[in-house]
């Protein structure tokens, strides 16, 4: 893995609580965040809050407080679910804060000052929804909400300007969008005529955003703003040095349903300032329920704090984490995650812990006995050990990260099958070193375990290397101290019984 990893998720609109579409992409990060950190990269981890536009002055009206006093208490509600769900994030960015805002007033005036922003009279469909003026053809399929016509004088950003060299850059970055599905579809979209971008709304109709530098009866369109937080967080026009070490950012992480703003707006807008554009966008799907996308109007929407709050943080990031392919959609039931949660965390992982240290306390007082001579048996499970970082850091890079997680299941099913062959509790009668060394080989593949699924699950896999006393140990076979004495303690994931 590379020596630095910059990192992003979506900056969150605070116009509603957070729910599992936004948990799983934070999650997400913060588990790419981890893995990078563990193989040795320096991690920059950026997320927050997209806090000005139409619907979150709406949102507050309706709730007769002020916009900011609405986005203060929203953001309260994203940094508890972020704490809940044990997000660490290195930066957490609110587009109300002042250093934002100076850095897209630079921006703006910047990209004026080349000639890249006109004002021009702008008659068309406008979707309050979305907060951006749509085509025609748009309007026609029925899939926005609250369309209406208007007419009005607006300042223009000159994106068609930048299509021909976006097409050349996607071109020639294959990897720029993923999947490659994705690529293909914004390469479809850019197909047609690229029209300019309205980055403005006047005051008189909207006022909850950041001034235009150069016309103070214009607030900036919300995309606009919020797409810069990117280029803020790290440092830009403040902080050079920190800039030029972060920037381009390895991934932009987004749900699907973003793709065009952050492919095509984002995109065009660095290709103006006349900088580099970030290494990848990373658009994932969306977790249904049944067939159904997840949505407030449907009531199907998933709390992620219900569901840790009764089964434990860790076993929800392990759910979400190893259930979808990323890039493609995910179907959420219970039934799928107390299965789950039974046959990879109960049956397999927490019972391996209790196997052994049920026999090592047993046979060898508690204390981690020593492998000695090792047999074909420990070498099958050794060489699974020995390439399974480089194996699962691999897929990290890939972005597989179900296949990852998957890879060390595969050692803990092969261990536990190893102890059923291995029998340590009948060989402990006759041959307490041979059993020392079926059970080191065995604790030894938990440790490794438990050190590769860190960043899926901190706190249970923590727990793990506690009770081993084996924490500060890698990702190399054969770091587990022999004579180490093992900590009491309860089941890791009590079964779940469900009628």
């Amino acid at each position: 893995m590379s020596n630095k990893f910059y990192i992003t998720t979506p900056i969150y609109y605070v116009n509603d609580k957070p729910h599992i579409g936004h948990a799983y992409t934070t999650i997400l990060a913060d588990v790419l965040s981890r893995f990078h950190r563990n193989s040795g990269s320096e991690v920059f981890f950026l997320t927050g809050l997209d806090e000005h536009g139409q619907k979150v002055q709406q949102a507050a009206e309706s709730r007769n407080v002020s916009p900011q006093e609405h986005c203060d208490e929203f953001a309260l509600r994203f940094l508890q679910l972020w704490e809940k769900l044990e997000i660490k994030y290195d930066d957490f960015i609110r587009t109300t804060q002042d250093r934002h805002i100076k850095v897209v007033q630079a921006v703006l005036q910047k990209v004026y000052d080349d000639g890249d922003i006109y004002q021009s009279e702008y008659e068309g469909w406008y979707s309050v929804a979305e907060e951006r003026f749509i085509t025609e053809t748009e309007m026609k399929s029925g899939e926005f909400r609250d369309v209406k016509s208007i007419k009005e004088k607006n300042w223009f950003f000159k994106m068609s300007k930048y299509q021909k060299p976006l097409i050349e850059h996607i071109e020639a970055n294959p990897d720029y969008i993923q999947p490659k599905h994705r690529r293909n579809e914004i390469m479809g979209f850019l197909k047609q005529p690229l029209g300019d971008l309205c980055i403005s709304r006047p005051k008189s109709r909207m006022n909850w955003g950041i001034d235009l530098p150069f016309d103070k009866a214009y607030v900036t369109y919300v995309w606009w703003d919020a797409l810069i937080n990117y280029i803020t967080a790290p440092g830009y026009n403040v902080d050079e040095e920190n800039f030029s070490k972060w920037w381009p950012a390895e991934y932009h992480l987004i749900g699907k349903d973003i793709l065009t703003t952050h492919a095509v707006y984002w995109s065009t807008m660095l290709l103006s300032m006349g900088m580099p554009l970030p290494k990848a966008i990373f658009a994932h799907g969306w977790w249904l329920t049944g067939d159904t996308k997840m949505s407030k109007s449907l009531g199907n929407i998933v709390n992620p704090l219900d569901l840790v709050g009764e089964y434990g943080v860790d076993s929800v990031r392990y759910y979400l984490m190893r259930e979808m392919v990323l890039g493609q959609d995910a179907n959420y039931n219970f039934e799928s995650f107390v299965k789950r949660y039974n046959s990879d965390l109960a049956n397999d992982f927490g019972n391996l812990l209790n196997r052994v240290s049920g026999l090592i306390n047993k046979y060898f007082d508690g204390y981690i006995p020593a492998a000695h001579e090792v047999t074909d048996a420990e070498k099958v499970v050794q060489d699974i050990g020995t390439g399974l970082a480089d194996k699962v850091n691999g897929l990290i890079e890939r972005m597989r990260v179900h296949e990852a997680i998957e890879e060390v299941m595969i050692l803990i099913r092969q261990v536990n099958k190893y102890l059923e062959q291995q029998a340590p509790w009948k060989v402990a009668k006759t041959d307490l070193p041979a059993a020392g060394r079926i059970l080191y080989t065995a604790t030894e593949a938990l440790r490794l375990s438990a050190v590769l699924l860190s960043p899926v699950m901190p706190g249970k896999t923590n727990k793990v290397l506690d009770i081993l006393g084996a924490h500060g140990t890698g990702e190399k076979w054969g770091e587990l101290a022999p004579e180490n004495k093992l900590k009491a303690h309860e089941a890791l994931f009590p079964r779940l019984e469900t009628e």
